[in-house]
């Protein structure tokens, strides 16, 4: 089996459709693939992992790079850069099928061929992680993308979704028929990240509570709640009736938190922005509790690494996958809304009291582990033959 994989970013990247890459394409090659990822985050081939990672950095000045900074039309010219990449290889040594994540459709240009099928793997639609548009010209490009993803949604031999709900979101998000092949394939985490959550021990009870918050300032990710329930229990903190606590922000730069954030609030927080692999294991290891009040997550890295870490998550209701992995197994209180005041009702008592914090943890790291390699990769190899039989 000699695949394509097309990724926006490659670790060492700090992104989630990074590290998902990762998992997808090292996975496969320990199955026994030959793995080619194509992505645009660099320039030179390297061979990482047992998989092969070609460099596709447009160059600045180049026809492309001018192309991606107009509007509409600048959508297409990632597009391009894969379509030539992948093309060329593809002549030189066939591939057997081409993967891609929806999220700006990069293998747009490559649905439909009848020689290489194309699965797409579906992470959150551009369209969940756009602010609202404040011109004509905002519009038309979120449009553009839009329309982009549902053409190569739709022209995919093999669809993969990481849960069912978010299967059953995309379907109606793109208007799919429901005819090509489909698989519910949940993402694995990266072993050098088990291997230092199992090292890892809980923090000793004490002040202050040291909470961690993982991802973008966004309000998909439920980024306004989190900042809205830190004021209300900073208030409530200086009129002794919850314990000190301070919040680290990874990935969150400073430059991202608003004006109007309290100086009392701003002054629990660490704002760090992106951080290395290790510095992210550190945070995890240090962290009592991980906020992750997302209100909408095709999967959820973020739960799986604070389940594997035993560390309570704090995550909202809105979200099916926090209900089916943070939920379901009472790995830690569920908000009722993505809203300030909820989000600081959930929180509340588990600042209060270590105990309950420690019950949590427990069932945290009896929910670990449900998703490996292995599986990944046979589930992924089966959908793959299912797709190459339909094209």
């Amino acid at each position: 089996m000699r695949t394509a994989l097309l990724a926006w970013d490659y670790p060492p990247a700090p992104s989630g459709l990074s590290t998902a890459a990762r998992e997808i394409a090292e996975s496969l090659a320990g199955a026994g693939a030959e793995v080619t990822v194509f992505t645009l985050d660099r320039a030179a081939p390297e061979r990482v992992g047992g998989v092969t990672v070609a460099g596709l950095a447009l160059p600045p000045g180049g026809g492309l790079a001018r192309l991606r900074r107009w509007g509409s039309a600048g959508h297409l010219a990632a597009p391009l850069a894969f379509r030539r990449a992948v093309l060329a290889a593809h002549a030189q040594t066939p591939f057997a099928v081409v993967e891609a994540t929806n999220w700006y459709a990069p293998a747009v240009l490559l649905a439909g061929r009848p020689d290489l099928p194309l699965v797409t793997r579906s992470s959150t639609p551009a369209a969940f992680t756009r602010v609202p548009p404040g011109s004509l010209r905002d519009r038309l490009d979120g449009r553009t993308a839009d329309a982009l993803e549902r053409r190569q949604a739709r022209g995919s031999a093999g669809l993969i979704a990481n849960t069912a709900a978010h299967a059953a979101v995309i379907a109606r998000a793109y208007g799919l028929s429901g005819r090509q092949p489909a698989a519910v394939i949940g993402l694995s985490l990266p072993p050098a990240i088990l291997a230092s959550a199992r090292a890892a021990a809980y923090p000793e009870a004490g002040d202050p509570v040291r909470l961690l918050f993982v991802g973008r300032a966004e309000a998909r990710k439920g980024f306004d709640a989190l900042l809205a329930a830190i004021a209300i229990l900073v208030r409530e903190q200086a009129a002794g009736a919850v314990p000190p606590f301070v919040l680290d922000l990874v990935g969150v730069p400073p430059e991202d938190l608003p004006a109007s954030l309290p100086e009392a609030a701003r002054a629990r927080i660490r704002a760090r922005g992106r951080v290395p692999a290790e510095a992210l294991a550190r945070a995890y290891a240090d962290a009592h509790a991980v906020l992750a009040p997302s209100r909408y997550e095709s999967f959820g890295l973020v739960y799986q690494e604070a389940l594997a870490y035993g560390r309570p998550v704090v995550a909202c209701a809105e979200d099916a996958s926090a209900r089916a992995f943070v939920g379901a197994p009472d790995a830690g209180p569920l908000a009722r809304a993505a809203t300030g005041p909820a989000l600081a009702d959930a929180l509340r008592p588990l600042l209060a009291d270590p105990a309950l914090r420690l019950a949590y943890r427990a069932r945290a790291l009896a929910a670990a582990g449900r998703f490996d390699r292995a599986t990944l990769a046979r589930e992924t190899l089966a959908l793959y033959a299912r797709a190459m039989a339909a094209a």
